[in-house]
């Protein structure tokens, strides 16, 4: 794809996420929600949100497929499909706790080459281009408000942060090689591996949405990727369903701290 095809991606994205975050700042911390089946939170500015998105998408990009957390589950057959998380970290969000985003992912023939996530309360936005093996002629590298990002490589011990999610805390029924943080977004969780904030991070539950853009933006910052389940996300099958299925994840700032953290977190996997 040419240089101006994916300047008019970031460009959307940038642009998208923007406006959609001014509307939910403006209702950050004033919502009440409901229980959904998986036990997960929805408000009405998720189903905003998320309406919003895949609206602008399909003026900006009518032949892209979408799938999203709350209307579009299935995989569609198209090249190129846009998975959306419309508020990641939703407790968070109607809570009043600052950490909390919106996350899109551009996906090429099953697997992301492309992640955006914006933090509204935050002010930073989070982009990646990971070519991978999808052949495509695309920019590269990660990025936090226009600025380079890299994992970092320093080696673990008390003064470096790992995340955890609510759902892997079972880890530390036994001694952890350093300080802990439970940020309450899968977004932000594995992002900050990429940003070199934390060491590494664990997941033990996230959703398509939860991981799609960021997949792609922290492998291109330099972090590894692990599947706890050993099973690669990534293609997507056509057709399938999306709605109910986790993909148990570990990230570290570099491929030679997997050995040393996925002993620790590998039990989360079957939680």
């Amino acid at each position: 794809m040419s240089q101006n095809f994916w300047d008019q991606v970031l460009a959307f994205a940038e642009a998208t996420t923007a406006t959609v975050g001014q509307k939910l700042l403006a209702d950050f911390g004033q919502v009440q929600a409901d229980t959904k089946a998986d036990g997960s939170l929805v408000t009405r500015c998720d189903r905003w949100a998320d309406d919003t998105l895949r609206a602008a998408i399909r003026e900006k990009f009518p032949d892209h497929g979408l799938l999203s957390e709350e209307v579009e589950h299935t995989f569609p057959a198209t090249d190129w499909c846009w998975i959306i998380d419309p508020i990641d970290g939703t407790t968070n969000f109607t809570r009043g706790i600052p950490i909390w985003g919106i996350s899109l992912g551009l996906l090429y023939r099953g697997t992301p080459v492309f992640g955006y996530v914006a933090m509204p309360p935050l002010g930073q936005s989070f982009y990646g281009y990971w070519p991978g093996a999808s052949g495509l002629e695309m920019p590269s590298g990660a990025f936090c408000n226009g600025r380079p990002i890299h994992s970092s490589d320093a080696p673990p011990d008390k003064n470096q942060c790992f995340s955890l999610c609510a759902r892997s805390t079972a880890v530390l029924a036994n001694p952890f090689p350093c300080k802990i943080r439970m940020l309450g977004s899968a977004a932000y969780n594995l992002l900050l591996v990429g940003a070199g904030g934390a060491i590494g991070a664990v997941e033990a539950t996230p959703k398509i949405w939860d991981i799609a853009a960021v997949w792609a933006i922290a492998q291109a910052a330099g972090a590894t990727w692990v599947p706890l389940d050993d099973i690669e996300p990534f293609p997507l099958e056509v057709g399938k369903d999306y709605s109910t299925h986790p993909y148990p994840t570990l990230a570290t700032a570099q491929a030679v701290w997997v050995e040393t953290f996925k002993p620790l977190v590998q039990g989360v996997a079957k939680a």
